[in-house]
């Protein structure tokens, strides 16, 4: 029996014949040494990679700048490493008030007090200066240089002041990015405004009516893909000093962590995260059924853009995807909403998008586009109507999608891959 397809705190069985079940795909088993949280840190800070340890990096009286991610990424539970990355910069001499702590908000909002706490724990908030980047506030901006691809780079001028940037975060998968983690400390993450827009709009093909590219995708770290590639030159201007990135489990438990260059340090964590979800996938099959993983993974809609992209990558042209997805909170974001129903055709969401480009509005953007290239059935709360003109055939049960998929195909049963852990489980066609 195939396992069962999540849907919020409920599951789903697949009825399908065994002859009609082409793979069943899970996240590979990848043994890593039993450690703490706190030891996978100091292990990490001790065998730094392609760097000097941290203490014989800085010196006494120089300014050291660590940029954390906000409470949208939470799950990476930065107060486990953040008093130890302080603790290592205090044996190397350097005082509370000559460090800075910048969470890099990208484009999102300012944070609470109770927040910055809840990120770097009571003790360090207590010591150490505490601010939070914002994209719109020119007056803490400054430019220092135009990318290849044409994007002005406009950064956090408190963190440039600083002798040293240290890197921090989580690496997961990342439908643009390739992978979180890393260079999005700097861009997105400190970045200006116009910054943040220019880059972004690398996931768009040049030319209105282009669409997306198909290189700015999970997993994919070369020059092939322009958001990636645009990045990594953004970071390169500020030289980091140094990076501590870590990689969690499916409960959100950190189990591993990287320190050292900011460059091979990030990929090493990028390549744990290959091993453990990127899953070897034997062909492409007409029909994909995947589970964004239940609650608390499928909340709402716009989290399900993991398991859609994960999707895209084992359905045959021109194939039938069903989503497992509750999203009891319905689209998860204004913009995602907007991009799916607000618009009468395609061309007109493309416009929007490029005037004003938000993840959320690009999230929108990909189901609807997909929609348009796949038949594309949601298994989820959010009613019919809700979903406007994209192309998304919203049902209640996984029985109602498999009778579509039939209807929709003919009446013919299709041979089908199975991904019960959608939102992390990367089909690699061999």
């Amino acid at each position: 029996m195939p396992e069962a397809m999540k849907y919020g705190q409920q599951e789903f069985e697949v009825k399908l014949p065994p002859e009609l079940i082409a793979a069943e795909l899970e996240p590979n088993h990848v043994d890593l040494p039993q450690r703490t949280v706190p030891e996978h840190i100091r292990y990490a800070l001790e065998h730094p990679i392609d760097s000097k340890p941290l203490k014989e990096l800085v010196k006494p009286g120089e300014t050291v700048c660590m940029i954390i991610s906000d409470v949208t990424r939470r799950w990476q539970s930065p107060e486990t490493y953040i008093p130890i990355l302080i603790e290592e910069l205090e044996k190397a001499g350097i005082r509370d008030e000559d460090m800075l702590i910048i969470s890099a908000t990208g484009t999102h909002r300012k944070q609470t007090q109770e927040e910055h706490i809840g990120l770097v724990t009571e003790a360090v908030y207590d010591r150490i200066r505490l601010v939070d980047h914002q994209c719109t506030d020119e007056e803490n901006l400054q430019y220092v240089g135009t990318t290849s691809r044409g994007t002005p780079v406009w950064l956090d001028k408190r963190a440039l002041a600083c002798d040293h940037i240290i890197l921090t975060g989580g690496v997961v998968y990342h439908f643009m990015a390739g992978f979180g983690g890393g260079r999005k400390s700097v861009l997105p993450g400190i970045a200006g405004r116009e910054t943040i827009m220019k880059n972004h709009n690398l996931a768009l093909n040049p030319g209105l009516g282009a669409g997306s590219n198909p290189e700015v995708r999970s997993a994919n770290l070369s020059d092939s893909n322009p958001v990636h590639a645009d990045m990594m030159e953004a970071c390169a201007m500020v030289k980091p000093t140094f990076l501590i990135n870590v990689v969690v489990d499916d409960n959100q438990k950190i189990i591993s962590a990287f320190a050292g260059n900011w460059i091979t340090a990030h990929k090493a964590a990028c390549d744990l995260v290959d091993k453990m979800y990127g899953v070897a996938a034997r062909e492409k099959t007409p029909l994909v059924i995947a589970s964004a993983g239940g609650y608390p993974k499928d909340l709402n809609f716009y989290q399900t853009i993991k398991t859609l992209c994960n999707a895209l990558e084992v359905v045959e042209d021109g194939g039938t995807i069903i989503l497992v997805t509750k999203s009891d909170e319905g689209f998860g974001s204004a913009d995602t909403e907007r991009q799916i129903a607000g618009y009468a055709t395609m061309l007109d969401r493309e416009k929007a998008l490029r005037e004003n480009f938000s993840i959320g509005a690009f999230i929108g953007y990909l189901f609807a586009e997909n929609a348009e290239k796949y038949h594309l059935i949601a298994v989820t709360g959010i009613p019919q109507e809700q979903f406007g003109t994209a192309k998304i055939h919203a049902v209640r049960t996984l029985d109602e999608a498999l009778s579509l998929s039939r209807q929709l195909n003919g009446g013919k049963a299709l041979r089908a891959t199975l991904l019960p852990h959608g939102a992390n489980t990367l089909p690699k066609l061999k």
